[in-house]
């Protein structure tokens, strides 16, 4: 062969080798590129539409709080646990399986490389599906891919902002805090990407409590940002921590900075900007008329009725700052009728409203007000428990307050002379009659106009088919052409005669219908209501009603002196109210108290003196006591106030310590005595309502059932907000109704719950010991380690040994019949073979005695009823 010839031949081989490649290439590249566009125009477009109508859901469900710092991102986060394959939005669901989709279809890894640059797009889609859904460790673990497997990517700024994102929802702030920090110092970003970034740094300072860093990074994120929308909200939260921090001129320019964004922006952040601004505005330095006019201004602007209750709000605020109270109280109903879901301002609103009452001495306004604010705030927060104490607390002044006002009102009554309680009534009369009159006529004007026909029920005065007003000087047209003047009339005058026929003398006539009187019938009418004749408008009625029994004017008089120092006490020891205080107390002591109020009154006006600092005052008040009460425990206070402190055997805390003492030892006629004394001995003060529980307890031990419901229910009613008050309240409500029963409890024969009962009279005591101490020495000897006796007072007249056996009733039986034999057997020890047996020999115990199961014992000490028990088991024999 020739050189030529190879030569061809050699051309010839290499152009068909590079007609191959190229035809290989060629096919890779269509195959890539089919990947590649379907991948983008399909799979992930479609992912895409789905994660962006989820976001946008997020966004337009989520309700700012403006009260509160704003978050940078809206999600709430939920703790509840869900089941397995429940979504919270099925858009996101979507958006990840389209993700996955995309990821497992049109995935081209080749040789250890992606050559699809979509998939790393399909990641960051996955990664940002599971972010809303809440599941951020696989959401973490996507991200974490991309910036491993895709360095080069052009979303990897992306996938580390978000990253950081789902690092800040798993608490770990540092984390996210050094990875932005590092991409915004070595990467290029672009302005938008570095916004996104310096707005998730302000965040996790934000969490981590640092707000001077925060406002760093939120300022370079407002100014970065290309969405107004952002650009809004990141400088409002910049005027927010500007104002935590104190710094009110400096937050007023980032509200400024909202406020010239205008239409740019969402109205919601210009408003709260504005309504930020007023609550910031100095009251001393400001112009207060130009800051009026700007809230006019607002509140008459078409656009900003969405945002009405929040303006409202603010002129109230406005208003009652500068101690204009009524307009005040008008802006903050008007501000509660917009009705918006603002409940936190709702809450405002009505705790102004209750404040302002409050203030005013309007107790029962400013109860319902708090009562409408707890509903509206958050449970267990810290102002919700301040507030409820206070509204509790409330309770007491309502109560006392309303004694007060209603024995004054009746006592002011009893002092005047019976001209001057004619004149009294007969104003009070006279006003409420004209206003009944009003309303009836009012009331009868529109039934009338009910009655007419619909085209001749709204024709206005003037109009055609209608009237004007009549009268000398107005050329109206004559009153009778008025149809519901006219029909007024006859209706008037039918309730006045009735039914008259048209005759001579109608008016004197007596009879509706002629003809019946004819007949021999006689008709009989009953007498017409008028307001004329009705008693409820008669002076006398009230007049009648003024009490004139001193027995009954004392017990007013005891009782609304009481009331004052029930008041007084209030508003020192829970309100720090001083000067109500001391009001209260002097209203005691000027109004001739019992002597159990005078010396408490007296003290009590020493330590508010004291505490005010008015030292001539207080030491005016201290030589009173001394001088006129020395014999008192509170002169004896401060005569030797450190002696008093070591403790005082007479005060009320060691008395009641004592009688609980006997309470527990029985002694229920002693505590009941000693409790009977001590409650006026200590009228007033708060361990009142302690010795009156006690004493109701020993009452119910000591005298059954009714005498203790009816104590229970004393004391509920007198001490009805102290804690023994609601402690007797809960125990007439649950505890009264499972003991009223007196029924016997039956087929309890093999409970191993029966008691011994040995009855002796309460004067037998020395023979009822005798017998315990004998019960217990058998009892130990005999080695029965569960049984104990003890002594139970039944009455006032009987008492019970009661020997606890933990049998059955035949059980109990067979130990009564050998406490009667006097003799036991005992082999336990001894030798079986052995035909010797121990004997022990114990006096015998021959008194009467019944055995009874637990139960039917406790129905016996409830309702005092052993006779009835007796005579059911006889008749049961």
């Amino acid at each position: 062969m020739s050189r030529n010839s190879l030569q061809i031949i050699i051309v010839i081989c290499v152009t068909l080798l590079m007609s191959v490649s190229c035809s290989r290439k060629k096919d890779k590249f269509v195959n890539r590129t089919w990947h590649n566009i379907t991948t983008k125009n399909n799979t992930l477009y479609n992912g895409r539409l789905a994660f962006d109508k989820g976001r946008g859901d997020i966004v337009e469900g989520y309700k700012d709080d403006f009260w509160e710092l704003l978050p940078i991102e809206r999600m709430i986060v939920s703790e509840d646990v869900r089941l397995p394959g429940e979504v919270l939005n099925q858009n996101f669901d979507k958006a990840e399986e389209k993700a996955i989709k995309a990821i497992q279809k049109h995935s081209m890894l080749i040789g250890g490389k992606e050559r699809n640059p979509k998939i790393d797009e399909s990641f960051l889609l996955l990664g940002k599906s599971r972010y809303f859904e809440q599941r951020f460790i696989p959401a973490l673990e996507a991200f974490n891919y991309i910036l491993y497997k895709y360095p080069t990517s052009n979303t990897i700024n992306h996938a580390k902002v978000w990253r950081a994102k789902t690092n800040m929802r798993l608490d770990n702030n540092e984390k996210a805090i050094a990875d932005l920090t590092k991409m915004i110092a070595e990467e290029y970003m672009k302005p938008q990407d570095y916004a996104d970034a310096s707005a998730m740094l302000a965040q996790a300072f934000v969490n981590l409590k640092m707000k001077d860093s925060a406002i760093t990074y939120i300022n370079k994120a407002a100014i970065h940002t290309q969405d107004n929308e952002e650009k809004g909200r990141y400088l409002y939260i910049k005027g927010q921590l500007l104002d935590e921090l104190g710094y009110k001129d400096s937050a007023n320019y980032a509200y400024d900075q909202v406020i010239d964004l205008n239409r740019r922006t969402p109205r919601r952040y210009m408003i709260n900007a504005y309504m930020a601004k007023a609550r910031n505005f100095d009251y001393e330095k400001g112009d207060k008329l130009a800051f009026l006019e700007l809230l006019t201004d607002m509140e008459e602007n078409r656009e900003n009725r969405p945002f009405l209750d929040r303006i409202y709000n603010q002129k109230a605020v406005y208003f009652r700052t500068l101690d204009s109270i009524d307009l005040a109280i008008a802006y903050y109903n008007k501000s509660l009728r917009t009705k918006q879901e603002d409940r936190k301002l709702q809450s405002f609103n009505y705790k102004a409203l209750g404040d302002i009452s409050f203030d005013h001495k309007e107790y029962a306004h400013a109860g319902a007000y708090y009562d409408s604010t707890l509903e509206r705030m958050v449970e267990n927060s810290k102002k919700y428990r301040v507030l409820k104490k206070k509204r509790e607390n409330l309770d007491d002044v309502i109560l006392y307050e309303g004694i007060a006002k209603k024995n004054d009102s009746i006592l002011s009554v009893v002092k005047m002379s019976p001209e001057e309680r004619l004149a009294f009534y007969s104003e009070y009369t006279e006003k409420i009659k004209a206003a009944a009159k009003a309303a009836e006529e009012a009331a009868e004007i529109e039934r009338i106009k009910a009655e007419l026909p619909a085209e001749r029920r709204f024709v206005q005065p003037g109009a055609p088919g209608g009237t004007a007003p009549s009268g000398p000087n107005t050329g109206g047209v004559f009153y009778f052409y008025n149809p519901t003047v006219v029909a007024y009339g006859k209706t008037a005058f039918k309730k006045a005669f009735g039914n008259r026929e048209l005759k001579d003398n109608w008016r004197v006539s007596s009879i509706s219908e002629p003809s019946k009187l004819s007949s021999g019938e006689e008709e009989e009418e009953e007498e017409p209501y008028s307001i004329d004749t009705d008693p409820v408008f008669d002076p006398q009625t009230y007049i009648a009603t003024v009490p004139e029994d001193p027995a009954i004017i004392d017990s007013l008089h005891t009782e609304r002196n009481f009331a004052y120092y029930q008041l007084g006490v209030i508003y020192k020891e829970k309100f720090r109210e001083y000067e109500l205080a001391v009001d209260k107390f002097r209203g005691v002591l000027d109004n001739n108290p019992e002597e159990r109020l005078i010396v408490p009154s007296k003290y009590n006006l020493y330590k508010i003196y004291t505490a005010k600092e008015e030292t001539l005052r207080a030491n005016e008040v201290k030589q009173d006591i001394i001088n006129n009460h020395g014999a008192s425990r509170y002169a004896k206070i401060l005569q030797n106030p450190e002696e008093a402190l070591e403790g005082d055997k007479n005060s009320p805390e060691a008395i009641y310590n004592r009688l609980y003492k006997l309470f527990k030892d029985q002694k229920y006629a002693e505590v009941i005595k000693e409790s009977d004394e001590m409650i006026t001995k200590f009228g007033g003060e708060d361990f009142v309502a302690k010795f009156e529980l006690l004493k109701a307890q020993a009452v119910g031990r000591y005298h059954g059932f009714e005498p203790y419901k009816e104590a229970l229910n004393y004391v509920s009613l007198n001490y009805p907000q102290s804690p023994e008050g609601k402690k007797a309240q809960l125990l007439y409500q649950t505890s009264i109704p499972q003991i009223a029963s007196k029924e016997f409890v039956e087929g309890v024969e093999e409970d191993k719950n029966h008691k011994l009962i040995f009855p002796f009279s309460i004067y037998g005591m020395h023979q009822a010991e005798e017998l315990k101490q004998v019960l217990d020495d058998i009892i130990k000897e005999l080695r029965y380690d569960k049984m104990k006796v003890t002594i139970d007072v039944y009455t006032k007249d009987k008492q019970f040994v009661v020997v606890h056996t933990k049998r059955n009733e035949m059980g109990a039986l067979g130990l009564a019949e050998l406490l009667g034999i006097g003799k036991v057997e005992d082999t336990r020890g001894v030798d079986q073979t052995n035909s010797k047996r121990k004997k022990k020999y114990h006096k015998k115990v021959e008194a009467p005695f019944f055995v009874v199961a637990s139960p039917n014992y406790r129905v016996i000490q409830i309702h005092k009823n052993v006779d009835a028990y007796l005579q059911l088991k006889e008749n049961n024999n």
